[in-house]
């Protein structure tokens, strides 16, 4: 498809970070006396496990990344301080002065998404797809400054966060990764969980100690691919690139993200890690992005004509600083004879090195602390901290959508009652947590991976029990003694990534296990409440015609007794918090119902964007 290109299209943003003259001054100075394999180093980013100490100095390489389930250690559960003592010796062999090297501190970067997730231990929030729900800008400003803490304990100063995609097909395996179907509110909660994570300059909290660095992510269009295919092809007109998919962008640069990152999908089959266009005419020269734009794990393999250790075409087309996580060294080798023999100009290479170097320094990086000596690095007690815990339960509380409520089965008035619930789902924090949680699949953890965490079941049982009532856990729906009500909980099994696609339909799978568990209590009379996590709105007819009521979960994180607090009433019989969320998604009305979004013809859903019944 040949599309013709208007970048005016575009706005020009203007960023709350100005450019310093002083810094600009800094940058000049160091660009003037490093050399050029210095300054290939600085465009390199690899991954912690892939790399020595000697090899950071001896290449100057400018970043490393922990992946989805990589730890300083070998075991998830490891000491905490690891983390710091492994940033420290990062930072220590990038300022070693050995040879009259250039010092220029290493910048950590980790994929903190929803929470410091990569951590046992962290309080982990609600998915996106659940904060879209909250529609509470600032809510999502506090868990993007309590994330940032979090980070910044274990001696780590940038986030891959937040993902402003606008998914607009459930088959896609990372819509959880999604605030909204809608723009307008990706939009709205992009910007503020970036000025959470970075604080704002309007009230001098940018960058300081307990912040870290944004990162506005995937530029551009990931969420739009056909079929909901991951790391596809987005096939649309320039405008409509724009109103769906870059106004998320537009809110980020405003607030001042700091990186960008680029996408794994195709813009009308170009791949947009070498798209030039969109990457440089459109964002940094149009829109007046001056930070710098990092590519993704090994995403610029997929150029025609590059390899996993060669791409002249990312860093021509815009990339700044390449993901090449495990074949960095071969990357290096290759982008320095590209710089030798005039493949990449010597100007793009200084381009980018002056970005990153804006970046570090704006971050504080040149201030010649270690990573220790920051005030929250090693306080391992800020990763669960009860501020932190109350803050994820509110959201949960708060991302909570009621599809239906007949009749009136909730709040479950629990004094004097005997509560049943159902479901293995119910007991388990990975299924609560979902993908990129401790591992990137979030897959064959136990609950042990989360300590301090609340799960579903015991959230239940104790407000049931504050309540003046009595609860039963059965994961299979035998009960000892007749309940009044029953809560059966289910949902989809962790995934992340392209391993989440749908190719099939939209339709709730799971063998018809919590299916046959409601019809089953309905069957013996017994009111029952459905309460479904799952990473994307889905078909479930069959479970909502057996159910009195049903309760959207989404994937709520560590904290499992909000759920809790909205569902069971207090010893009075009255609510103790009401349904406040609402679908920041279209619910589909049939399994093959793909995509479907507001606006989109011919297609009426089950449950419209924004829908979401309260109590009365």
């Amino acid at each position: 498809m040949t599309v013709e290109r208007d970048p005016t299209i575009w706005p020009v943003v203007e960023s709350a970070v100005p450019k310093d003259p002083e810094i600009e001054k800094k940058i000049d100075a160091l660009l003037a006396k490093m050399t050029l394999e210095e300054k290939v180093g600085q465009t390199i980013q690899a991954e912690i496990h892939s790399i020595s100490l000697e090899e950071i100095t001896k290449y100057h390489i400018g970043s490393v990344l922990n992946g989805g389930g990589s730890y300083p250690t070998k075991d998830a559960k490891g000491a905490f301080l690891s983390w710091v003592a492994a940033a420290n010796a990062f930072y220590d062999a990038s300022v070693d002065p050995k040879n009259g090297r250039t010092a220029i501190p290493i910048l950590w970067g980790t994929d903190a998404v929803h929470g410091h997730n990569n951590i046992v231990g962290a309080t982990l929030y609600p998915h996106n797809i659940g904060l879209g729900a909250t529609n509470d800008p600032d809510l999502i400003r506090e868990i993007g400054a309590a994330t940032a803490r979090a980070v910044r304990a274990t001696g780590i100063p940038w986030a891959f966060a937040p993902t402003v995609a606008v998914a607009r097909d459930e088959r896609w395996g990372r819509t959880y990764e999604s605030y909204s179907e809608d723009p307008a509110l990706v939009a709205r909660l992009g910007r503020a969980m970036v000025e959470g994570l970075q604080g704002t300059p309007a009230d001098a909290t940018f960058l300081v100690a307990d912040r870290v660095i944004a990162t506005a992510k995937h530029f551009i269009g990931d969420g739009g691919t056909l079929g909901g295919d991951d790391q596809g092809d987005t096939v649309m007109s320039e405008a409509d690139l724009f109103k769906l998919h870059g106004l998320g962008y537009v809110s980020t640069l405003e607030a001042g993200v700091q990186t960008v990152m680029a996408s794994f999908n195709s813009w009308n089959g170009d791949k947009l890690h070498g798209h030039r266009y969109l990457l440089t005419d459109v964002l940094k020269n149009r829109m007046g992005f001056d930070g710098f734009v990092v590519g993704d794990w090994n995403g610029h393999e997929q150029i025609p004509g590059c390899t996993v250790g060669s791409c002249a075409q990312v860093i021509n087309a815009g990339v700044d600083m390449v993901m090449a996580p495990i074949n960095w060294k071969d990357f290096y080798r290759s982008t320095l004879a590209h710089v030798k023999k005039g493949t990449i100009s010597e100007a793009r290479l200084d381009d980018a090195v002056r970005r990153i170097l804006r970046v570090k320094f704006r971050a504080g990086l040149f201030e010649g602390k270690r990573p220790s000596e920051h005030p929250l690095a090693g306080v391992e007690a800020v990763l669960g901290h009860a501020v932190h815990r109350d803050l994820a339960r509110r959201a949960v509380r708060q991302s909570l959508v009621l599809l239906k409520n007949e009749p009136a089965v909730l709040p479950i008035a629990a004094h004097d009652r005997h509560v049943l619930v159902v479901g293995s789902a119910a007991e388990s924090i990975p299924m609560q947590a979902g993908g990129w949680s401790v591992t990137w699949q979030g897959r064959d953890l136990d609950n042990s991976y989360f300590p301090g965490a609340t799960n579903l079941w015991s959230g239940i049982e104790a407000a049931v029990k504050a309540a003046g009532g009595k609860a039963e856990y059965s994961p299979k729906g035998s009960y000892k003694k007749r309940p009044d009500v029953a809560i059966v909980v289910f949902g989809e099994t962790p995934y992340a990534e392209f391993e989440g696609d749908r190719t099939d339909s939209i339709a709730f799978k799971d063998g018809g296990d919590s299916l046959a568990l409601l019809k089953k209590l309905q069957a013996d009379g017994i009111p029952t409440v459905a309460v479904m996590m799952s990473g994307r709105p889905m078909w479930v007819g069959d479970h909502l015609k057996a159910a009195d009521a049903f309760v959207a979960a989404w994937l709520p994180g560590t904290e499992g007794g909000g759920v809790a607090d909205v569902l069971i009433a207090d010893e009075n019989g009255a609510p103790r918090f009401d349904f406040t969320g609402r679908l920041s998604f279209s619910w589909p009305a049939r399994p093959d119902q793909m995509p479907v979004n507001a606006g989109d013809l011919d297609e009426t859903p089950a449950y419209p964007l924004g829908f979401g019944l309260s109590y009365p």
